[in-house]
């Protein structure tokens, strides 16, 4: 069987057979003549499994990974903080509810364009900070198509599908990698919208990283060093969220609600 290739001991093709396919371009040979037996071509390439979002959210730091002795310092906090009675912010409540209407799928349609705008100005139970580059560019736009803008990217938020993941939903509005992000409604306003929707599942603190953002916090309090996003391929919604989560776990029950939680956090980090 000629393989136009030359068995290495007798220096011809005319006895070399094929003994094994295997993968890839690679084949097993063989000459009949003298026995000697060799491999030719490339095997396939490994294919690696791509870590699934629960892979990868695992190698996010945990309350397992606090030092004892910074856990009982941060619990001595929360029980100092908490023999005080939070002061009461009566225009929360209503506000906030007022505005879990308006982001509702029906309440965007027919929402008030100068409600849109107000949201992103005011900082009632959670502080966006400066939006000049917010209102700037609504004015730019005038109010009905900033209000559309500001719409569509409040509905992808919180009922989008593609991707199905919040994480990354919010990463792509953070990254305007979706055609309908509205300048200057980024990571904070963001964040205070999934506040407002889902008050018992997110802190008001709007800003992963930053004077008082969480990444500060978990490590002023509880001695955790959360991932760089400068120096990290994580996605900044998953670190966003991620981070969000832990510091729920770490604080545990006895807040009143989440303002009182990041009133607390706020004051133990200047503990540390």
């Amino acid at each position: 069987m000629a393989l136009d290739l030359d068995c290495p001991t007798c220096k011809t093709d005319d006895h070399v057979v094929l003994v094994e396919t295997l993968t890839g371009t690679q084949r097993r040979l063989r000459c009949a003549e003298c026995g000697y037996e060799w491999l030719r071509g490339e095997p396939a390439r490994q294919k690696v499994a791509l870590p699934t979002l629960d892979d990868i959210k695992k190698r996010f730091p945990k309350p397992d990974d606090v030092d004892p002795n910074r856990l009982a310092r941060a619990g001595g906090l929360k029980a100092e903080f908490l023999k005080r009675e939070p002061e009461p912010e009566p225009n929360v409540a209503p506000y906030w509810a007022k505005y879990q209407q308006v982001f509702s799928a029906e309440g965007l349609r027919s929402a008030d364009p100068q409600d849109l705008k107000d949201f992103a100005n005011s900082n009632i139970g959670a502080n966006p900070g400066n939006m000049s580059v917010f209102n700037d560019a609504w004015n730019e736009m005038g109010a009905d198509a900033g209000a559309d803008r500001v719409g569509k990217v409040i509905d992808y938020l919180l009922r989008g599908t593609s991707p199905v993941d919040l994480e990354d939903r919010l990463t792509a509005l953070i990254q305007d990698t979706k055609s309908f992000g509205m300048k200057g409604f980024k990571e904070s306003l963001l964040t205070k919208v999934l506040c407002i929707a889902y008050p018992d599942r997110y802190l008001t603190i709007l800003k992963y990283t930053g004077e008082a953002g969480k990444r500060e916090i978990a490590r002023s309090i509880w001695g955790l060093e959360l991932p760089d996003p400068e120096k990290v391929n994580w996605t900044i919604g998953r670190l966003i969220l991620w981070s969000n989560d832990l510091l729920l776990a770490l604080l545990g029950d006895g807040f009143k609600h989440q303002q009182h939680a990041a009133a607390f956090l706020w004051w133990a980090k200047d503990k540390g």
